[in-house]
């Protein structure tokens, strides 16, 4: 048996709809059950950003999750396929009408994504304070909470809605399938199954 978690929403959907198309039949979920059983698997619905940590210590062996959210958490997994599920952007954005100022002294940035912003803004040896929000990124810039923002965009609608503009692109992400370490060689033989089918289907 697989233990696989996986995020709630669309990512969801699209993992499920990969997992009938290999091995038939429905694979749904009963009215707000978080466990469903079927064939080899154990699937659990889980938050999004608790995927890497329910595979890293264990609860599940394999996960299936955004690269965002692999590159925020940090944490020991095996990266072992790119689904091309969920596609999405992670983003700088800032008021239209005006050009970010990088000569501050310090630039606030709002995000829910600390570690990944961190990380971007160092590389590019710029002084920043992180403000970290839980909903509604967009607002921060408008009210003058934050210079600028770090958020996740799909299509980028709503951004031009809150009147903001994409400055750069700090990286694209997709859903990978990730696994735990001792998982991996325990199961070795069945989560390698699961990865060659899925990679056949792509």
């Amino acid at each position: 048996m697989i233990k696989v978690a996986l995020p709630k929403g669309r990512i969801a959907k699209e993992s499920l709809a990969l997992f009938e198309q290999l091995y038939g039949a429905g694979f749904a979920f009963d009215d707000r059950k978080l466990i469903l059983e079927h064939r080899d698997f154990t699937f659990m619905l889980v938050r999004s950003q608790d995927v890497p940590t329910y595979v890293a210590h264990r609860a599940a062996d394999v996960g299936i999750v955004g690269l965002d959210v692999i590159e925020e958490q940090q944490l020991e997994v095996i990266k072992l396929l790119n689904l091309q599920i969920g596609r999405c952007k992670v983003v700088v954005g800032s008021p239209c009408g005006k050009s970010l100022d990088l000569q501050k002294p310090q630039l606030k940035i709002a995000t829910k994504m600390p570690n990944i912003t961190r990380k971007y803004f160092a590389n590019k040896a710029l002084s920043i304070e992180t403000l970290k929000l839980y909903g509604s990124i967009e607002l921060a810039p408008l009210v003058g909470l934050s210079d600028a923002i770090v958020d996740i965009v799909e299509t980028g609608s709503t951004m031009k809605q809150n009147n903001l503009k994409i400055d750069e692109v700090i990286m694209e992400s997709s859903a990978y399938l990730i696994a735990n370490t001792n998982s991996f060689y325990e199961k070795k033989e069945q989560i390698l199954a699961l990865y060659d089918n899925l990679k056949s289907t792509l």
